[in-house]
């Protein structure tokens, strides 16, 4: 196996987006991670597909030199999941933004996850339809105003990764455009999670939403309104390092460690493999100005994968099957030979 490098993944073709665009951070976590991916399950690159739908991030697979398909609008899912039944060796990763992967691609998106189908999605999300011109999409902002809701959109938007918990998802993880070291570290943590890995990646459209995300991700609140859940370390965050989330009852609750009687011990402890999905589905729905957007590793928990499943079954068939090939179909029952 060959020994890669970050320039091993990067394609000839130039990268066609926007100046500022999100979508450039993106990319480069991922030819960082490709390099590591490749040593740790010791594959060739011919081993990676990068398979995208439609949209602006949906160009990705021509920047990155790995094997690649532009498919669709929001068949990205169904394409990803047959290549991998057909070759469970490959390494696949999906590339797909907010409206193709939940709006047209949302039936796909569900039952891709529901079925734990071994890929890695990255689902890239600004709020908006950019290459159509900044249309709403399913997680714009209630009241935003788009080129398809010049009065403000009256819908709530979809939370990814509510999404993802209701359909019993084994992995999920959310990062910003901004955090480059954060983002490679959830596609490696991603690839090699067994399993269907979904990772949000908020990013910024700077033609048609300029500052998607900037009521928690501007470098003036980030430290207040977002928290980097780390396995085993204590939910705490803040400018100050002084803010944690605790369990009230049945609910979180954002405490300032120090005031009424509130110590480290209190803050909840974050444990990413511990089945405990309402819990898990309460942090990736945070969100202000009462509680911080949650980052990194929400939930990674072993499942069975529906290709595994598959392949067991085909080889219980194949042990009890009476013909074993296309010979002996021909030739089994009565058969007559013409002269």
């Amino acid at each position: 196996m060959a020994k890669y490098t970050l320039k091993d993944f990067k394609s000839d073709q130039e990268v066609r987006w926007c100046p500022g665009c999100g979508d450039y951070a993106i990319l480069a976590a991922l030819q960082k991670t490709f390099p590591v991916v490749c040593e740790e399950k010791g594959i060739d690159k011919e081993k990676i597909v990068v398979v995208s739908g439609i949209g602006c991030s949906s160009r990705l697979p021509y920047y990155v030199s790995t094997y690649g398909f532009h498919s669709i609008h929001g068949r990205a899912a169904a394409i990803a999941s047959g290549m991998k039944v057909a070759n469970p060796e490959l390494s696949i990763w999906q590339i797909s933004g907010d409206g193709d992967a939940l709006a047209i691609g949302g039936n796909h998106f569900i039952h891709a996850i529901r079925r734990n189908m071994d890929i890695n999605i990255c689902l890239f999300n600004n709020r908006i339809y950019g290459m159509t011109k900044g249309q709403y999409s399913p997680t714009s902002k209630l009241g935003a105003i788009t080129k398809t809701s010049p009065y403000g959109t009256v819908e709530n938007p979809f939370n990814p990764g509510s999404l993802v918990m209701g359909a019993k998802g084994t992995f999920f993880a959310r990062s910003i455009d901004t955090e480059l070291a954060l983002s490679a570290d959830i596609m490696l943590q991603a690839s090699r999670h067994k399993g269907c890995s979904v990772m949000e990646f908020l990013t910024n459209c700077v033609i048609f939403n300029n500052g998607s995300h900037a009521e928690f991700s501007a470098k003036e609140v980030k430290a207040d309104r977002t928290i980097v859940l780390k396995d085993g370390e204590k939910m705490i965050f803040g400018a100050e390092k002084n803010k944690g989330i605790v369990l009230d009852g049945h609910q979180l609750k954002v405490v300032t460690i120090g005031e009424n009687g509130v110590t480290e011990d209190d803050i909840l402890t974050h444990k990413p493999h511990e089945d405990n999905l309402g819990l898990q589905m309460m942090l990736a729905d945070m969100k202000g100005p009462d509680f911080p957007v949650a980052l990194g590793i929400i939930r990674d928990v072993p499942d069975i994968t529906y290709q595994d499943e598959v392949e067991k079954q085909l080889e219980a068939v194949k042990a009890k099957a009476k013909v074993h090939s296309v010979d002996e179909l021909l030739r089994s029952g009565s058969t007559w030979t013409v002269e």
